[in-house]
């Protein structure tokens, strides 16, 4: 008995049909896919996935992280919830968007990234230099002055914001839990950043800068920037400087401050070093003439409180002695026995200045103080590039940046050798308060490298 078999007949158009649709299946699911993938990196910044070292976001689990230098901008709109009680959802959601979406090619363009929105608030990170992070803060103050422009002729209220830059060390990287993660930036400088933005509202200025970013600039003079004062994060931090940056004003109201800058700077340490009288008349003279400088009508209402109640109000003081503690080590022998000396040559021209005001002493000082900083940056600099340490560029530079600001100083020394209590001042905040910060942050980073390591 035998049997046979026969193979299904295939009808060729059938199969090409199938194929067809196979093929169309395919594209579309793909199509689709690629739209998603689109979708999401326009909630995860694309640029996180590149700085974790990640091909795909496929690729990021919890947990992964980097450590970078860069500049963080924070914007917030003043009085937005004012604005917002006069309309409706729709409508306040409608200029939100207008207004970020005005913003975001403005951060782009300066090479930088959106880290995330908080409402009316933008948060956005500059890897590249301090000098893009604050290029772009002030063109976006420009961008806004064309923005209002539009909602002025459409019969809309203006918009206000304050800005606060910072430049230093963060963590980047990706925390969550269970089946929710995200991307997040951790550090005190973005903490510092924040808080700038909010002291905007105290001075009453749109930007303002602290001394890291400022030290951080490849040309400071490029800028119009002015000294405010000193503030704190948090209680157990080191107080740090704020600086106005004015570029953005009037043209007259940003010429008369220029013209009246040395003099409010000195009025500005007169208070701080409870000299109130001596810094009323100054000030009151500055808003005479500039009645638009906002920081000048503060500083003289609190000399005005000040004189009327004896209750000093406004920022950090500085520290009374200029004086080397053991919290102050970074735990690097050599790098804690040359900033020890530091302090003890900084302290000797402060008091060459402030008490003895002779000037073959304070000459002496500052040409020995002159010596050890450049020995000790030198020190940390071949250090730093004999052990590949990774931010060695951003450290040097603000090496180069003190320097630079102690090239100033001196020269305003020498000049100006009869204003003590000014100069006094001066040498303790930029000299000796700056160091402290340096040390606190960017030596005990270097520290901590170095050791990990046993380099030393």
């Amino acid at each position: 008995m035998s049997s046979t078999f026969s193979s299904p007949k295939i009808n060729p158009a059938n199969a090409v049909e199938e194929l067809a649709a196979e093929r169309e299946a395919h594209a579309g699911t793909k199509a689709r896919l690629k739209l998603l993938e689109h979708t999401v990196l326009q909630f995860v910044p694309r640029d996180l996935i590149s700085f974790l070292g990640k091909g795909s976001l496929l690729d990021v689990e919890l947990g992964d992280q980097v450590e970078k230098t860069m500049s963080i901008v924070f914007t917030d709109i003043r009085d937005f919830t004012t604005l917002s009680e006069s309309m409706t959802p729709q409508q306040t959601f409608n200029m939100i968007n207008s207004y970020l979406s005005v913003m975001n090619p403005v951060i782009s363009t300066h090479q930088g990234i959106i880290d995330k929105y908080m409402g009316d608030a933008i948060m956005a990170l500059f890897p590249t230099s301090a000098d893009d992070a604050l290029s772009a803060a002030l063109a976006m103050l420009a961008r806004l002055d064309e923005y209002n422009n539009g909602r002025s002729r459409a019969a809309y209220p203006p918009i206000r914001i304050g800005i606060g830059v910072n430049t230093g060390l963060l963590m980047l990287g990706v925390i969550g839990g269970g089946n929710r993660m995200e991307g997040t930036v951790i550090s005190h400088a973005v903490n510092l950043a924040s808080r700038l933005e909010t002291l905007t509202k105290t001075y009453g200025v749109p930007l303002l800068i602290s001394e890291h970013t400022l030290y951080s600039l490849s040309d400071a003079e490029l800028f119009s920037v002015r000294y405010l004062g000193r503030s704190k994060v948090a209680e157990n931090t080191p107080a740090e400087s704020v600086y106005e940056v004015f570029d953005h004003d009037t043209p007259k109201i940003k010429e008369l401050k220029i013209k009246s800058l040395k003099k409010f700077e000195e009025a500005v340490a007169y208070y701080h070093t409870r000299a109130a009288t001596k810094a009323l008349p100054m000030l009151e003279e500055i808003v005479r003439e500039n009645p638009g400088d906002n920081p000048a009508r503060v500083y003289l209402k609190r000399c005005l409180d000040y004189i009327k109640t004896g209750v000093y109000i406004g920022t950090e003081e500085l520290p009374d002695e200029i004086i080397w503690r053991k919290e102050h080590e970074v735990g690097i022998e050599e790098i804690d026995r040359q900033l020890h000396e530091l302090f003890t040559l900084i302290r000797n021209l402060h008091e060459a200045v402030s008490v003895e005001n002779n000037r073959d002493a304070i000459s002496s000082a500052m040409d020995i103080l002159e010596r050890r900083i450049q020995e000790h940056f030198e020190f940390e600099d071949e250090l730093m590039t004999k052990h590949y340490y990774p931010f060695s560029s951003d450290h040097i530079a603000q090496h180069n940046s003190y320097k630079y600001y102690f090239y100033k100083l001196k020269d305003e020394i020498e000049t100006n050798i009869e204003n003590s209590l000014y100069l006094g001042f001066r040498i303790n905040l930029s000299l000796a308060n700056w160091l402290l910060n340096h040390l606190s942050r960017d030596d005990r980073h270097l520290g901590r490298f170095l050791n990990e390591r046993g380099c030393v």
